[in-house]
């Protein structure tokens, strides 16, 4: 087993009387691809906003390479090596692509000056295949080459640790398909990645192992089969054995 690169200990997030995480507890791993996965409402990107510091948890920690980082504001914690994307894609529209990814390299941990931060950016902009849309607006992309810039900014601050919220959302299967071949490099290049997903056969055939999320809680965790045949999770999440089964055939297909 490879170190822990994250570990979520007992974290708890309330909004006044609202409870949005619950106690959870979770590790992950160095150039592992962990899921994390639940219905609508179960508390996945208020874990992901405590993780990287946009909310401070109401009780518990996040540890990061053994460093406690809950309580950091977000731009120290990518300053530790930990980026992240957004659920709802924040380009900045009047700027173009490269000065985009170039925000994001200026605030990694090597603290590049513009011109190598522009460098940078040019490199992540080809691996990510945007190198022909480098001088277009960010405003002017569709949705599909909005998710991928998302990726690539983060991407750009040389993250150790990525989050990656709902990437493959609102994209063709040609769109997701490219995605996926972009996720699988990162991984490749060493970065571990924890993602939310609801396209259950991507996030199946992606992760090496899966935590589940519901009403706030830990229901499960595992590898993906172990998931998707645990007999809560399909009760919860994935709908019936049928829909499971389903799930499974595709992924090994």
């Amino acid at each position: 087993m490879k170190p822990a690169i994250l570990e979520v200990h007992n974290v708890t997030k309330a909004f006044g009387g609202l409870i949005a995480v619950k106690d959870v507890s979770l590790t992950q791993y160095q150039g592992e691809i962990l899921g994390l996965i639940g219905p609508n409402g179960a508390g996945k990107t208020t874990l992901f906003n405590v993780i990287n510091g946009v909310y401070k948890p109401t009780s518990g920690e996040v540890i990061f390479e053994g460093q406690k980082i809950s309580g950091l504001p977000p731009y120290e914690v990518v300053r530790r090596g930990l980026a992240r994307t957004h659920q709802i894609v924040k380009p900045l529209n009047e700027m173009t692509v490269l000065e985009n990814v170039t925000v994001g390299a200026c605030f990694g941990p090597q603290n590049l000056p513009l011109e190598a931060a522009q460098e940078a950016a040019a490199e992540v902009i080809e691996f990510t295949g945007l190198g022909k849309y480098a001088d277009v607006l960010a405003g002017k992309l569709n949705i599909a080459l909005k998710k991928r810039l998302e990726v690539a900014r983060a991407l750009a601050a040389k993250p150790r640790l990525l989050l990656l919220d709902e990437v493959l959302a609102g994209l063709n299967p040609s769109e997701v398909a490219k995605m996926l071949d972009v996720i699988r490099a990162i991984r490749d290049q060493g970065i571990s990645i924890l993602m939310i997903e609801h396209i259950m056969q991507a996030i199946m055939s992606l992760s090496d192992r899966i935590v589940v999320l519901n009403f706030g809680e830990k229901l499960a965790e595992g590898s993906p089969d172990e998931v998707a045949n645990d007999p809560q999770v399909i009760e919860a999440y994935l709908g019936d054995p049928e829909m499971a089964k389903r799930i499974l055939e595709e992924e090994e297909a």
